[in-house]
């Protein structure tokens, strides 16, 4: 496998669910190989007696390991001390559906869901939105911040030691396709803006 692909060289291998098959976790990614290596399978293991995938839920671990190595000292935190369920959202300050996922936060904490921002500049380390975000970090209060730069207010544009970088190429290894990008605590990652009460409904915190 590493003559073929060199960089799979720090790759994990083990034994997959499936005999005569290993599993190849790299970075964020689960491939299969075969046990004789010449052949190399991208694409998901579903167990049909239980209809569960069982490469996604590998996926899920990874996903809760990568973002469990980001203190939460080092995202914007906005929630309760002690939550019913955990949600962490790489957003972007110029992004309309994160200002809508925004609005919606107050109603996701008061049923005991904390959000955790990380910043994903969608336009790149160059740019103004990075810069927004730079200074959202900077703010004195960052939750504050990030609800005016997300309502279009002005920011002081001030600079300072930030994660920001680190936060986007995070979201990079997690191959984020558009924000928000919704990681649940038990390793889901939910696509795109969805409303606080469909989102409590699929969290199990409905009334």
């Amino acid at each position: 496998l590493v003559r073929s692909f060199p960089e799979l060289k720090s790759a994990t291998l083990k034994p997959s669910p499936v005999a005569g098959m290993y599993e190849i976790e790299f970075d964020s990614k689960v491939f299969y190989t075969t046990r004789d290596g010449k052949y190399l399978i991208m694409g998901d293991v579903v167990e049909l007696a239980t209809k569960n995938n069982l490469t996604d839920a590998r996926r899920g671990t990874i996903r809760n390991r990568l973002l469990d190595e980001v203190s939460e000292k080092n995202m914007i935190v906005i929630g309760p001390d002690k939550p019913r369920r955990t949600l962490t959202v790489f957003t972007d300050v110029d992004c309309p559906y994160c200002s809508k996922f925004h609005l919606d936060v107050p109603e996701l904490n008061k049923h005991g869901v904390k959000v955790r921002y990380l910043m994903f500049p969608r336009t790149g380390l160059n740019s103004e939105s990075y810069r927004r975000a730079v200074a959202v970090w900077c703010a004195e209060d960052r939750a504050k911040a990030i609800g005016t730069a997300k309502a279009g207010g002005k920011l002081n544009m001030k600079t300072c030691p930030n994660p920001v970088e680190s936060h986007y190429r995070l979201g990079q290894r997690l191959e984020i396709g558009g924000t928000p990008a919704i990681f649940v605590d038990d390793g889901k990652v939910l696509p795109g803006y969805i409303p606080a009460q469909r989102l409590l409904g699929m969290l199990g915190l409905q009334n």
